[in-house]
């Protein structure tokens, strides 16, 4: 049996039994709780350390890249250990970095310790949680149930900051809250029970094999297409300032996530159906259009920039994890882990290049243009990453078994 088969097929502690349903709700309230919080850190940290944001941009930088660039490792400690306990540690880190949020009202500096706990809470439940939707069900069901995750990720980063505002100017009582909420869900999800005794999987790979086998193709067009993605993440809330009020923003950007919680299930089974550079065509033609959209600086232009972007997003973040999952040797849980790290270096390069060209740009008084710049990026881009993970796959090592993975198709 190889790797990648053994590593499927069940085997102590590894499958988690019942209805997908309750992880969807489990991974919903995650990121409800998540995101009610994480919009509002700039300010938390600013207000309780008495520091610049400058300083506030490091803390968060650094810790957003610990958290992407730890998935490999914690996704292969999820293999190990089983899928269930890492939810659980998960669900108990989380726990964990709330009361430390709670305590930082007393100890400012505890709130950046709450900050490093909810990252690694993340970096383990992420994988964790797409691994055990992805096992549910058999290789066919896999765009729908990849798909559904998704979905239930993105209707919580959709709904999170709306929670959120409720407790904006009584942050001890949204701690408070999502410290019982966390501990609720880490109680739920110990309630899953494994297909059989939970221990060791004999299976599991050593960690110093957690980078091996990458799927060079699918990652290399991930890291672009997260580098393009977070451009309109990170930068726009910039650019709208006096161009449109805060609850417009604040709409435009629910939009987008309900937009991608409502498509990418509707899309699934066309999306699985399709080659990966012809969702690539559809997904970066979208985005080219969405981010040339905002050039226009109107609240019609910006909105209809982030519907283009909903559907181009949601069309290259599916396949780019589905053609993951088949070209790869490795478990599901491992090829989770090494798709998330791709996205963090596309959110590295998007904080440090896309930051320079905005600020470039702003200096120029022309900020219009620097969506036109990214816009472009979609066109030139993702052919010269196809190219680049296609020359990697190639040179994988001899004893590689994967033709598809070879051609890079």
């Amino acid at each position: 049996m190889s790797p990648r088969a053994a590593a499927e097929a069940p085997g102590p502690g590894r499958l988690l039994s019942g209805s997908p349903l309750a992880l969807l709700v489990g991974g919903f309230l995650v990121n409800v709780g998540t995101f009610a919080v994480y919009p509002y850190l700039a300010v938390l940290l600013r207000d309780r350390l008495g520091v610049g944001m400058a300083a506030v941009g490091v803390v968060l930088g650094v810790a957003t890249l610990v958290q992407f660039a730890s998935a490999p490792l914690t996704a292969a400690l999820a293999e190990r250990m089983g899928l269930r306990r890492a939810l659980v540690l998960a669900t108990a880190l989380y726990t964990a970095g709330a009361l430390t949020y709670l305590a930082g009202v007393r100890v400012p500096a505890l709130t950046v310790v709450g900050l490093f706990l909810s990252c690694a809470a993340g970096a383990l439940y992420s994988p964790a949680f797409r691994s055990a939707m992805v096992r549910t069900g058999g290789a066919a069901e896999r765009p729908r149930l990849v798909s559904a995750g998704n979905a239930a990720g993105n209707l919580g980063i959709a709904l999170g900051p709306v929670a959120g505002a409720f407790f904006l100017h009584r942050p001890s009582l949204l701690f408070g809250v999502t410290s019982v909420l966390y501990t609720l869900l880490a109680a739920g999800h110990l309630a899953l029970r494994p297909d059989s005794e939970p221990g060791r999987a004999p299976e599991a790979e050593p960690f110093r094999r957690m980078l091996r086998g990458l799927a060079w193709v699918p990652f290399t067009v991930t890291v672009v297409t997260h580098y393009l993605y977070m451009q309109f993440y990170q930068y726009l809330s910039v650019y709208v300032t006096g161009r449109l009020p805060t609850t417009g923003y604040g709409l435009v950007m629910m939009g987008y996530s309900l937009g991608l919680a409502v498509l990418q299930p509707l899309l699934a089974s066309r999306v699985g159906a399709v080659r990966h550079t012809a969702a690539m065509g559809v997904g970066f033609g979208c985005m080219a259009v969405g981010l040339g959209a905002f050039a226009t600086g109107g609240p019609v232009g910006i909105a209809a920039g982030a519907a283009a972007l909903s559907l181009g997003t949601a069309v290259l973040f599916l396949k780019n994890d589905l053609e993951a999952i088949a070209l790869s040797d490795r478990s599901v849980t491992v090829t989770f882990g090494q798709q998330r790290l791709a996205v963090g270096v596309g959110a590295l390069l998007s904080g440090v290049v896309g930051g320079a060209l905005y600020g470039a740009f702003e200096r120029a008084g022309a900020a219009e243009a620097f969506w036109l710049s990214a816009a472009a990026q979609c066109v030139a881009l993702p052919p010269l990453a196809l190219l680049l993970g296609r020359r990697l796959a190639r040179r994988r090592r001899p004893g590689s078994t994967n033709p598809v993975q070879r051609d890079g198709f």
